[in-house]
């Protein structure tokens, strides 16, 4: 078989990476651990073996974290096993991998004790020709080892060889599986494309090492769903393995009928999740999301007849939140919360109460029925309850069997000690220090540049995408809507009116983005230019200028598993306040392809014609070029990834395309400065609250004279509070990246912050508002320490959608003018023809333009006689 080797801080390879996870074993190339544990994290995320560096100061630490995450291997180097076993000898062999290169002379046999601690052997070879990886011994014993020594759990030692000086190709791969040997292969010399010869196609690499005992050739695939209930049994050959990878769907070989892609004509499409092969490999398995009324042609789930069990009754349940009558006790169980706890509780109680094995099982069976009904409310399904049951078994420490006290049992706190207990250093989140006075000319030019973004690879990765949606349309935008997204859509848009369901929302959510509303809307109709600017600039001459609103506008609000309304309010208010006759929202779908409700009842209050039911690039094509359904637009605004703006940008400078844009953006970032009268715990959580966007938020605090006891205090309240964050794991990525600057005086505090033109600046100062008028470059300014950054993102007024990359120097933030185009006007009377008349001719006869000047002389030669 193949192993896939992926760097995920590489973006030339980050559209391979959902393919790679339904490979499910998946070697990680980085040992950055806050990318490991983010990754690790995932909600569904592959079976990643990870490496652990030979320069960690606490490999033991570090390795239990890491399989603590969820790793399903840990490779460790083999000097680092070998010079400290008994440090690795607690952890489970099925857990541990080792790697090593031929080159070393610690592959002697008297090593096989310490290669016992794993249970798989990743190994460099560095030879040129096939042959003598056959013929090399060392290869040949761990082979003998893995085979004839299972493992404590069982199944055998996996022996994979990295080949830097040979080309990987199927037959290689066939090869090597033979002598019972793995491939790694770098996903960069990867590909799912039918039209890449040069790169090894990862569906050919997958099936090479298959073996069947058919004439024809087929495969046996029992296909099964997320909880491994077998729906049915099907044949699958090379062709539909490497179609099935490429589209991420259920695909298959027809005895019959061909190539046969599962749900084509039925509607009942298949999502893959995983692909596994048996210990023979002459049998597949797919695990797969099943859509529709089920996998069987009878319309049932399997073609075993119907589900059981925990599958039956969440099906059940979930049939019921759509359907079950109104005032029905089951309706009432999803409406009113406070009902449900209430069963819960009560039959948490009477299990516990239950003493016979028949009231045991009956009481656990209505409490397993009433637990579930919360999940199926909460838009939790079984699986994601088992893939969290999976994610606890994976965990190596434990925590105490002591029950967690209940509210009111919890003892009243002690004293506490005055010494606050210090911060552990090897888990700190802590941001980079720099002294201004001690910055040579490079290193502060270096603190004042953003990260480089490979333009150039982004725009050959985006471009192929805009061309297939301007030459094919809807299918083209459902087709990348069904590959990034994994959704099967019927069409693209939803068009108004929207339906009640759409819109639905409590009424505090409904409360709040009304409020949100109306403080954007007063903001961005104080902006509105309604009175014509007239000027006449000398007599008989007049020059007047007045707005009009661009006609048509596309919106993009990021989203898929997020919830952005407050980005939908940024950019409709000022669209509507400016009158604009069409406002064309497009916004990713969620997993089951609808849009979150919150973004569609924005939509609706700003009166938007449709929601285009996409992201990405292809969003940005099809409104930029329009299809049959997604109407064209003359403007595109909206924050999004570097896909995004890179998509943007092209259809911009595409001169058949006639569109214009809002700005360029880059990752949100915001500075701070403050002094020593701000209030550290307050810097810290407007620094945490932009680096919490993502891992490659930039987050800089300028401070300025602060005694380093209160730069100090800054550092621990980043700590605690970044710590408590649900989204801490991509705090631990930025933050490390971002920095504190000191500076001694407040006015080199404004240059600095003048020449890295924030997108979000805050005032943490005495006096802050005296500062305003020395702002030159920023997107928004937030001023003083009662000001959050977080008020202008959803609420203030302001707008939040805002120039990044220090584009704050020659853009400005959204507002109302970005949807107005100024048209100016001019009116002569006969006499200021006259007066002027002289100049205009003089100044055409200068320029060389004839028509020009004759254009006036005859009028003024009618005037003068």
């Amino acid at each position: 078989m193949i192993l896939p080797e992926f760097d995920p801080e590489s973006t030339s390879t980050a559209d391979l990476k959902p393919t790679l996870d339904l490979l499910a074993d998946l070697l990680i190339s980085t040992t950055h651990l806050a990318v490991l544990q983010h990754l690790l994290e995932a909600e569904e995320s592959a079976s990643y073996w990870v490496p652990l560096s030979t320069d960690d100061p606490n490999p033991q630490s570090t390795a239990l974290a890491l399989l603590d995450a969820g790793a399903h291997k840990l490779v460790i180097p083999l000097t680092l096993l070998s010079q400290n076993p008994d440090a690795f000898a607690d952890l489970p062999v099925d857990r541990l991998a080792v790697s090593t290169t031929l080159t070393d002379p610690q592959t002697a046999h008297h090593l096989d004790p310490v290669l016992q601690l794993v249970s798989a052997y990743l190994v460099t070879f560095p030879a040129t020709d096939p042959a003598d990886i056959h013929a090399n011994l060392a290869l040949n014993h761990l082979v003998s080892l893995g085979k004839t020594s299972l493992l404590p759990t069982g199944g055998a030692r996996r022996v994979v060889v990295r080949l830097p000086n040979i080309v990987s190709t199927p037959d290689l791969v066939a090869q090597l599986d033979r002598a019972g040997l793995d491939l790694l292969v770098n996903a960069s010399d990867l590909t799912t494309a039918k039209n890449e010869p040069e790169k090894l196609n990862l569906g050919a690499a997958y099936a090479a090492s298959l073996t069947s005992d058919r004439p024809d050739g087929l495969f046996p695939t029992l296909v099964v769903d997320e909880r491994d209930v077998a729906l049915g049994l099907v044949y699958s050959s090379v062709e539909s393995v490497t179609e099935s990878l490429r589209t991420g769907q259920g695909v298959y070989q027809s005895r019959a009928r061909g190539l046969w892609h599962k749900g084509a004509t039925s509607g009942a499409t298949q999502t893959l999740i995983r692909v596994a092969v048996d210990c023979d490999k002459d049998t597949l398995k797919f695990v797969v999301r099943q859509h529709g009324a089920g996998f069987c042609h009878l319309n049932t789930l399997t073609c075993f007849g119907h589900p059981r069990g925990l599958t039956a009754l969440s099906r059940t349940l979930q049939g019921r939140k759509q359907s079950a009558p109104a005032g029905s006790y089951t309706a009432r169980l999803f409406s009113d919360a406070d009902l449900l706890r209430s069963k819960i509780m009560e039959e948490a109680g009477e299990l516990c109460d239950a003493k016979s094995k028949e009231d045991v099982a009956w009481e656990a069976a209505d409490l397993v029925y009433f637990a579930l009904t919360k999940c199926v409310a909460a838009g939790v399904s079984i699986e994601d309850v088992e893939r969290n049951l999976d994610r606890k078994a994976r965990k190596i420490s434990r925590r105490k069997g002591d029950a967690k006290p209940s509210k009111q049992e919890v003892a009243p706190k002690k004293e506490q000690d005055p010494t606050p207990a210090p911060i552990p250093v090897a888990s700190r989140i802590q941001m980079q220090h720099h002294t201004h006075s001690t910055l040579t000319p490079a290193e502060r030019s270096k603190l004042l540049l953003r990260p480089i973004i490979d333009s150039a690879d982004i725009i050959s990765r985006v471009s192929p995408i805009m061309a297939d949606v301007r030459a094919r349309g809807d299918a083209a935008v459902l087709d990348f809507t069904h590959k990034f997204d994994r959704v099967r859509l019927t069409s693209p848009v939803i068009r108004a009116p929207f339906t009640p369901e759409a819109m639905r929302l409590d009424l505090q959510t409904q409360h709040a983005i009304d409020q949100a509303y109306d403080n954007v809307w007063r903001f961005h109709d104080a902006q509105m230019d309604r009175t014509p600017l007239v000027v006449e600039t000398m007599p008989g001459v007049t020059c007047t200028r007045f707005a009009r609103p661009i006609e048509r506008v596309g919106l993009y609000v990021p989203g898929g598993t997020a919830v952005l309304p407050s980005s939908a309010l940024m950019l409709g208010i000022p669209a509507k306040v400016a009158g604009c006759r069409e406002i064309v929202i497009a916004t990713p779908p969620r997993p089951d392809g609808t849009v979150v409700p919150e973004v569609m009842y924005v939509a609706h209050k700003v009166g938007a014609s449709c929601v285009v039911v996409a992201g990405g690039a292809q969003a940005v094509a099809a409104m930029a070029y329009g299809t049959e359904s997604v109407p064209k637009v003359d403007k595109i605004c909206g924050p999004g990834n570097q896909f995004v703006t890179t998509a943007k940008m092209i259809a911009q400078n595409d001169s058949s395309c006639m569109i214009s844009i809002d700005m360029p953006a880059g990752p949100s970032e915001v500075l701070v400065i403050a002094d020593a009268d701000s209030n550290p715990a307050y810097v810290a959580s407007d620094l945490l609250s932009q680096a919490e966007h993502g891992a490659d938020s930039q987050v800089v605090l300028v401070a300025v004279a602060m005694p380093p006891a209160h730069l100090a205090a800054i550092d621990d309240q980043i700590h605690e509070q970044a710590s408590r964050l649900p989204r801490v794991e991509i705090v631990r990525q930025s933050i490390p990246k971002s920095f504190v600057l000191s500076v001694e005086t407040m006015e080199e505090a404004i240059r600095f912050s003048n020449e890295y033109a924030p997108e979000h600046l805050i005032l943490h100062t005495r006096d802050a508002e005296k500062l305003v008028e020395k702002i030159d470059n920023a997107g928004s300014v937030f001023v003083g320490e009662f000001s959050p950054e977080s008020c202008g993102d959803y609420a203030s007024g302001t707008n939040h959608t805002l120039p990044t990359y220090g584009y704050s120097r020659m853009y400005s933030g959204v507002n109302t003018h970005t949807f107005l185009k100024h048209i100016t006007a001019q009116q002569l009377t006969p006499a200021g023809l006259d007066a002027l008349g002289d100049t205009v001719m003089r100044l055409a006869e200068v320029e060389g333009l004839e028509a020009h000047r004759n254009a006036v002389a005859i009028r003024v030669r009618d005037l003068r006689n």
